[in-house]
This record gives C-alpha cells, structure tokens and sequence, in this order.
C-alpha cells in the first residue's frame, strides 16, 4: 500500500520572489478556486483568493525515493506532466518515455501534458509530439500560451480591448483562437527606438492586457512598449505565462527562461504580474473542472522545485519529481531547498523497472 506524505497544500512560490505578488482575479467561469479534501469549491465572486501560507518547517520533510512505482501507479487515476525536462530536453526525447506513456495508457490513465513554455500553441505542440514519435491528443495539451487566452476569457475579456504581446507565436494563436485582438509579438522584435531630443513614443491607448512569456525577440522596444501600456492605460493587465528562470531551449545546456523578460517589465513598471502558468494553481482549476478530475486522484510529474512541485502541491496532488531536467539530487536534498516532493526518481522510465520494493 502507498504511503505518501500529505502535501502542503499552500506553500510561496519561489518564482514570484516579492512578498507583494499579486494574486489572481476571482474567474467568472472557473476562477482562482479554495480546496478542501482535494475537491474544488468556488472563489467568492466578490474578492481574490489568496492562499495562506504554511509554516516553512511543515514543507520540510525528506522527499522519499520512489522504489514502488506500481503502488504509485494504482493510487492515482491521472498523471500530469511537465514536458522540457521531463518528457523531452530541446528536440530530443528522453530514453524510455514513449514505453512509460504506453505502460500507463494500458492501466487506464489518464495522461495531461502541462507545460510553461508558451512558444508554441496547442495544436502546435501537438504537431511536435508527433515528430517524436509520441501519439497525443490537443485535448491533453495544456500550455501557458492556451492557459494566458483561457485566463482571459474566464474574467470576459472585453472583445473591444487589445492585448499586446511580448512573446512569440504560441501566444498569438492562442490569442486568435480565443477571439481577441492582439498587437506586438515577433513582429515587433525588429522595431528600433531613436532616442532623438524630445522623441515621444506613441502607444495604443485601447491595449488593455499584457501578456509577457518566453521571446526569443526580445528587446528594448518591447519594454517601452509594454510599460507604457501597463502604466498609462487605466486598468491594464500585466499577465506573465511563467516565471521560470531557465528553459531547455537545446538538450547540451540550460538558457534564460521567461522569468527574465517578464522580469524586466516587473522592473520598469513596479507591478507584479498576474502569473497564469505554472505554479498558479489557474490551469490545475481549469484541468480539474474540465476532465472532473478530483485533485487527491493526481500525480504532478516534473523536474523543477520551484514551478512543478509547487503547482501540485498548491493543487493538493501527490508529486514526483524526475532529476532528467533542471533539478539534481544535491539541489533537492540541499539544506536551503525549502520545497520537497512526496517522491522522486531519475526519469519517468523508472516506472518501467521500480515495481517490486516497498515504498
């Protein structure tokens, strides 16, 4: 029989390191929702929720060595996994996944696949799963690119208001998808500022969202441009896909993440953004009231502390954590590491072979 430690459902994120973080809006559909039992109950329409913190002590027990993968495999009906890092580093798969996926497509479960990386939209990151041999549906793929459009039309939008983008074509489709209007994006990643004396810089007064994610394109345009929005346009949003501090953008090394242009705009402007993918519990809400999942029935698989972990930890899922991506063993064992999973193993392959020990 399973074991598992009970997670700590309300824990701070560390990828929002300011204690000012804003929280999000209350959703007119789904919404920002409180938890108890691992069921969902929903956030008073009337105020944003924000989820107490536990004491550090309480997140600090071990994190156990998954040596019974079977027993973990029963316990739960649904796994949900992060992508970089776990199912794949860059455009290279890693060892043993397609058999894991089919392993626990043949026992009934239920597979989702969550990731911050807001490059690609949906269908997009279907096609990519096809390319590496991997048969998923677009309706188990759940980005931040989708989850930043979902985001907005949970607090209904206004159709008449723009969003302006810093990030790449993920975003954009997501956007165009949902119906709303948009500006910005790669297109604006060869646009120039001529800091002439008396030069003003013009911005649409109608943006009234700002969605920042990963962009290769990056650049001081940008920034005006989205500061300017934020500050000036009464109302504007500053919503972030992710906050992560590296991606897997090659499998030989690690690179800036989307945390470092989001950051950029969080320091021009003094205003924490509204965070819509991982650890925000938002796309953990919009999974559970889509699929009927009962939180308690979810495993969280990733390879990051601070987004995965956390994400079904504020979800009140089990947790494992896979050391295949950003996080090794001396990192999650170290003394300053504050985050511990119920269990972890090398990569998700393990499941082919860790059946027999108790856990």
């Amino acid at each position: 029989m399973l074991l598992a430690r009970a997670s700590p459902t309300f824990l701070p994120s560390t990828s929002s390191p300011t204690p000012s973080s804003q929280t999000l809006p209350p959703s007119a559909s789904f919404g920002r929702s409180q938890r108890t039992g691992g069921s969902l109950t929903a956030a008073s329409p009337n105020c944003a929720v924000r989820r107490p913190v536990m004491a550090a002590a309480a997140a600090a027990v071990p994190a156990a060595k998954l040596e019974d993968a079977e027993a973990l495999i029963d316990s739960v009906e649904t796994f949900i996994f992060d992508c970089d890092g776990v199912i794949w580093k860059g455009d290279k798969l890693i060892d043993g996944v397609p058999e894991t996926l089919d392993l626990l497509r043949s026992k009934g479960k239920r597979l989702v696949f969550v990731t911050n990386n807001s490059t690609k939209s949906r269908k997009q990151y279907g096609k990519k799963f096809e390319t590496l041999g991997l048969s998923v549906n677009e309706e188990e793929i759940f980005a931040s690119s989708f989850a930043a459009a979902a985001y907005l039309q949970s607090i209904d939008f206004p159709k008449d208001k723009k969003v302006y983008v810093i990030g790449e074509e993920g975003i954009l489709k997501e956007l165009e998808l949902a119906g709303f209007q948009y500006l910005g994006g790669p297109t604006d990643g060869d646009k120039k500022i001529e800091l002439k004396p008396g030069f003003y810089m013009e911005h649409d007064k109608d943006v009234g969202a700002v969605v920042v994610g990963f962009d290769r394109y990056f650049n001081y345009y940008k920034v005006q441009y989205g500061t300017l929005c934020i500050r000036e346009n009464p109302g504007c949003l500053f919503i972030a896909t992710n906050r992560d501090a590296v991606t897997h953008l090659t499998d030989a090394q690690e690179w800036a993440g989307g945390g470092s242009m989001v950051g950029a705009v969080l320091g021009s402007t003094k205003q924490e953004p509204l965070v819509v993918g991982k650890p925000s519990t938002f796309m953990m809400d919009y999974l559970a009231k889509k699929f009927g999942i009962t939180t308690s029935q979810i495993c969280m698989v990733g390879d990051r502390l601070d987004t995965d972990v956390l994400f079904g930890q504020n979800g009140g899922c089990k947790t494992l954590l896979v050391l295949s991506g950003v996080t090794s063993e001396q990192m999650l064992q170290s003394p300053d590491n504050k985050i511990q999973p119920d269990f972890y193993t090398n990569q998700i392959s393990d499941f082919l072979t860790l059946k027999t020990a108790a856990v």
